[in-house]
């Protein structure tokens, strides 16, 4: 299998670039991902369709992968609950050698087929849930071994790589294919490849949101209320929906908890 995400560099001689042909060059090569995650709407549409159906059955969204791809996931999963107000664990990211793997690359940890099934079955995995295998390469054991037990199992899958034909694109129901070529440092697939994945996720979390009712108008109404700054657009969305002075918008906002209860309990006191 030709791997894109590992050819060499369109660019050579790095080190004897100017710091501005340097952020000029990647920026010229970050322009194209967009264009290739274009490509992949129709795949990313077929898939939203089949686990939106499951989620609102009460099916799980997890995401699975090693290193940066990891990363993506838990950083995707963990701004579900304070964006759009669902609880914990409907939204899931697991990384190979676990959370200490966030910060700190755990040695070989990504190699081991058996270990991220084990992983998800920590989670009383169902056959009602999703899962998500994001790998650029496509090629990563610990994700390839997970969604292979996943199918057996029932599960709904899709895969995020950057290598059409790669075997995380051919064992799952749906793939998610960018391809957007090599990285600018050769095979550094944090890069183009990681800013690939990151948009992508952002597009399936956000829709399913939407599609689940967890966004009003163009309005998170269900965030949690964790800091100064989202109170405060808070109650500017009160005030937006229902015409009341900042103090009354206030006011509802912490009687009630949240921007649409606010908005529904004064509503129904008319």
């Amino acid at each position: 299998m030709k791997r894109t995400t590992e050819s060499a560099s369109h660019y050579t001689a790095l080190e004897s670039m100017s710091t501005l042909d340097l952020l000029t060059n990647i920026n010229n090569e970050d322009k194209t991902v967009a264009h290739a995650i274009e490509k992949e709407i129709p795949a990313i549409e077929r898939f939203i369709a089949v686990c939106l159906e499951r989620m609102r059955n009460g099916g799980r969204l997890f995401y699975i992968g090693a290193g940066t791809s990891g990363r993506l996931g838990i950083v995707d999963a963990s701004e579900c609950p304070p964006t759009f107000g669902i609880d914990q664990g409907i939204v899931v990211g697991i990384i190979a050698g676990g959370d200490s793997a966030i910060r700190k690359a755990v040695e070989f940890a990504e190699d081991d087929t058996q270990q991220g099934w084990k992983d998800l079955e920590e989670y009383s995995i169902t056959s009602k849930d999703t899962l998500v295998g994001i790998a650029a390469s496509g090629t990563t054991p610990y994700v390839l071994g997970a969604i292979s037990e996943a199918k057996n199992h029932g599960l709904l899958t899709a895969g995020i790589s950057c290598n059409p034909g790669s075997p995380l694109s051919e064992s799952v129901d749906f793939p998610i294919t960018p391809e957007v070529g090599p990285e600018f440092v050769t095979g550094s697939t944090r890069m183009k490849s990681g800013t690939a994945q990151k948009l992508v996720l952002n597009m399936i979390s956000t829709t399913l949101m939407v599609k689940l009712g967890r966004v009003k108008g163009n309005k998170m109404v269900d965030m949690q209320l964790s800091n100064n700054k989202l109170v405060d657009r808070g109650i500017k969305m009160i005030q937006d929906e229902i015409n009341v002075s900042y103090a009354d918008a206030e006011k509802l906002l912490s009687t009630f908890g949240s921007v649409r209860k606010a908005v529904d309990g004064y509503n129904s006191s008319l």
